[in-house]
């Protein structure tokens, strides 16, 4: 059997503390800034440029990305958001209890500092266009001059960010075949380990390849997994049989976008006691191995930064005013505009549209890019 996919199992949290959690989402986020940065501060020195323009700049870019990409993701993805969880729009907050000013006091209190789980990158191109528009009208600035340095930037952090999706397994590409195809299991360990369930008989749990699977998954993307899992040593046979037919197989439910599972057949398991009398399971799983488009879009915005940057080096620093933003604008809504072929829809009414929201959204930047580049071709050649 062919097992060339790439399972992916690490948590999407460093650490948490009662109800702050620490995701490696938030750490990536911030180290784009920061790598930005001094990225900066290269770029403002080889210019001539007072270094002290950069800590305005980042406080801007960091502003503008965070209020941008949450309002573009609640307006274009979730307005439920808005009369469901309003301080959850601008706050990175979860509630687990529903908004209701008649019971305000315990929605209030079941609030868990998650981070932003929600970001639109279209949402924050148009506001850090915004802000350094109004950055470069008091600095009386050309503007093309400001975007043509910080669309590289831009690169950065978004290399990063991409990352951080990855670690939190979201923005999921299409089921494929292909050795680098990705299956996301981290999430359903995640959910079977969480402390806060209750009266939970697991011990521990371990998601592996099955590498004595039959040949049998035909279907483009089902994949061969088999859950190891410890059982607690005061756990029957009857236990565990009502545990994977009301729990377990309602988080494999639950995680239908990675995991294949039949409600109406009963799950499949091997016991064996172990030394001390507790049980342990083996669980045949079937998932879906995707495109990890999230990587896809990180390593070309690498590639993407490496090209602007060489560009604005070669000009000494100095390009064509407009030649580096037409360039990433084509560039890089083009790519994301072709990648969403390869992912998954992030929201159900995207289903019933010729073309998803990202594309749609893509389509006026890219246009708006072929415009700025052919107009700075025709004033270098003027």
């Amino acid at each position: 059997m062919d097992l060339s996919f790439i399972l992916w199992n690490g948590s999407p949290e460093i650490f948490s503390i009662g109800p702050v959690v620490l995701r490696w989402y938030g750490l990536l986020f911030a180290l784009g800034f920061l790598v930005s940065q001094q990225i900066l501060y290269y770029m403002h020195k080889k210019e001539g440029k007072p270094e002290k323009e950069v800590d305005t700049l980042t406080i801007i870019m960091v502003a503008a990305t965070i209020v941008g990409a949450r309002l573009g993701h609640v307006l274009f993805y979730q307005p439920e958001i808005i009369w469901e969880e309003p301080l959850s729009v601008l706050l990175p907050i979860e509630f687990s209890e529903p908004f209701s000013l008649d019971h305000f006091g315990d929605w209030i209190k079941s609030f868990r500092f998650t981070g932003f789980l929600g970001l639109a990158s279209h949402g924050g191109a148009f506001a850090i266009l915004l802000a350094l528009w109004l950055y470069a009208r008091k600095k009386k600035l050309t503007y093309l001059h400001v975007l043509d340095r910080i669309v590289i930037l831009v690169c950065v952090g978004g290399a990063f960010i991409r990352l951080g999706n990855f670690f939190n397994s979201e923005i999921i590409g299409k089921p494929s075949d292909a050795p680098m195809a990705v299956v996301f299991a981290n999430r359903l360990t995640e959910i079977v380990k969480d402390e806060r369930m209750q009266q939970n008989p697991l011990e521990t749990i371990a998601i592996k390849r099955d590498t004595e699977a039959n040949d049998t998954l035909k279907t483009p993307g089902h994949v061969p997994l088999v859950a190891y899992m410890f059982m607690k040593s005061d756990v029957t046979e009857a236990d565990v049989r009502a545990y994977l037919e009301y729990k377990f197989k309602g988080y494999l439910d639950n995680q239908r976008e990675h995991f294949i599972s039949n409600p109406l057949q009963p799950m499949q398991y091997f016991s064996s006691k172990q030394d001390n009398g507790a049980i342990a399971l083996k669980v045949p799983l079937t998932a879906i191995a995707r495109h990890p488009a999230q990587l896809y879009e990180s390593i070309s915005c690498v590639l993407l930064f490496v090209l602007l940057f060489l560009i604005w080096q070669k000009h000494n620093g100095n390009p064509p005013e407009g030649r580096i933003f037409g360039l990433f604008m084509i560039i890089l809504w083009g790519l994301r505009f072709t990648y969403e072929f390869l992912k998954e829809n992030q929201v159900s009414f995207e289903d019933q549209l010729p073309l998803n929201m990202g594309q749609i959204l893509s389509i006026p930047l890219f246009a708006f890019g072929v415009f700025i580049l052919i107009r700075s071709f025709k004033k270098t050649t003027v």
